[in-house]
């Protein structure tokens, strides 16, 4: 690609959280003195980050990844085409590439809008002709696993039908998924939508690795606010022994599932009889007080991790995030643990962003 700077990330986001993005992006930049703003336009559901020195270009393309953001569900550094001649947007897309470039594969894509939903038709009937183009220039690798980890992906994000974003994202700092977007499979008999929601979490925050030690038969995990029982059916679905804590009744099927043990009791005054692996909580209540419970139950040694679930205020989103992950460390710098913690606004939480504590001895 042309050495230019006429580059940027581009994030995307939840349509409304273009402002909860750039906040993040840019003091992302300002930790790590690497001069750049951001562009946005409301309810776009995309950021731009614009780097404005070359040595600040080479920085963000190095170190930028997506776990370190939590209202970006995707981003690649690329360069802007525009003016594109509808009877050909291949030759142009292929001149921005230099001749040795190779990729593991190409995505489509287009924001997340009502807006853009006849756009992204275009994107999927776009994809096949400009696959079959950077074949035959010698731009995509063989579909190997080994390729797929060697080369990085190449994004092409269309605003309209004339002008796009072009770029590249490493597939291991970046998300696997189209548009950023999980497509789950709804866990069989679970009780309400709200499952998707626990076990996108699952796939979004925990590593492989953590998922296959952390998920599994014989566990003990608490579910704080269970009722109806959605995130207890999908803990229950990994195998794990779930305490349902809730002063409303469990859906039929959650209440019979012999994984799932119900306690009728308040999430906030309900302690365990022994400490166990898991905590989980979607208890619809003012942020902070959720994240001084999640603290204290860390600080106390009742849990070894937590999934959490934050809803925000209309206003001052991005900063109120930032203060309940300073009260939870505040709360456990005198405790004999400490934690790591991750935020992620995932595609099925709305207005709200999801936490993921991991307690170290």
């Amino acid at each position: 690609m042309s050495n230019n700077l006429n580059r940027a990330l581009i994030l995307y986001c939840r349509a409304g959280f273009e402002k909860e993005c750039a906040a993040e992006i840019q003091h992302w930049a300002d930790q790590r003195e690497l001069a750049g703003y951001v562009r946005t336009v409301p309810n776009s559901a995309y950021v731009l980050f614009i780097p404005v020195t070359l040595a600040a270009l080479a920085r963000l393309t190095a170190e930028w990844q997506l776990a370190d953001l939590c209202f970006a569900r995707q981003g690649f550094v690329g360069q802007r085409l525009a003016d594109l001649n509808p009877n050909d947007r291949i030759s142009p897309l292929l001149a921005a590439l230099t001749p040795t470039s190779r990729y593991s594969e190409v995505v489509v894509e287009t924001a997340d809008t009502d807006a853009a939903k006849q756009l992204l038709g275009f994107c999927k009937k776009f994809t096949t002709p400009l696959r079959q183009a950077l074949r035959r220039a010698g731009h995509l690798s063989a579909q190997s696993e080994t390729d797929t980890q060697a080369h990085p992906r190449l994004h092409v994000f269309f605003l309209n039908n004339a002008e796009l974003w072009l770029g590249a994202a490493d597939p291991a700092r970046s998300s696997p998924w189209f548009m950023g977007i999980p497509r789950l499979k709804f866990p069989e008999g679970a009780p309400s939508r709200s499952a998707l929601k626990l076990e996108e979490a699952l796939h979004s925050l925990l590593t492989p690795g953590e998922r296959t030690r952390w998920l599994r038969a014989g566990l003990q995990a608490v579910d704080l606010g269970a009722a109806p029982g959605g995130w207890s059916w999908v803990l229950a679905d990994y195998g794990l022994r779930v305490t349902a804590v809730d002063n409303g009744a469990l859906a039929p099927q959650v209440a019979a599932h012999h994984l799932i043990t119900y306690a009728r009791a308040d999430g906030f005054r309900y302690r365990p009889p022994a400490p166990v692996d898991w905590l989980v909580c979607d208890i619809v209540e003012q942020p902070r007080r959720i994240a001084t419970l999640i603290a204290d139950w860390a600080a106390q040694g009742w849990c070894k991790a937590a999934i959490f679930n934050l809803k925000l205020p209309m206003k001052k989103r991005y900063e109120e995030l930032a203060h309940c992950e300073q009260l939870i460390h505040a709360r456990l710098v005198h405790s004999d643990y400490s934690v790591s913690v991750r935020f992620k606004q995932l595609y099925h939480d709305r207005e709200e962003v999801t936490g993921y504590l991991r307690r170290q001895v």
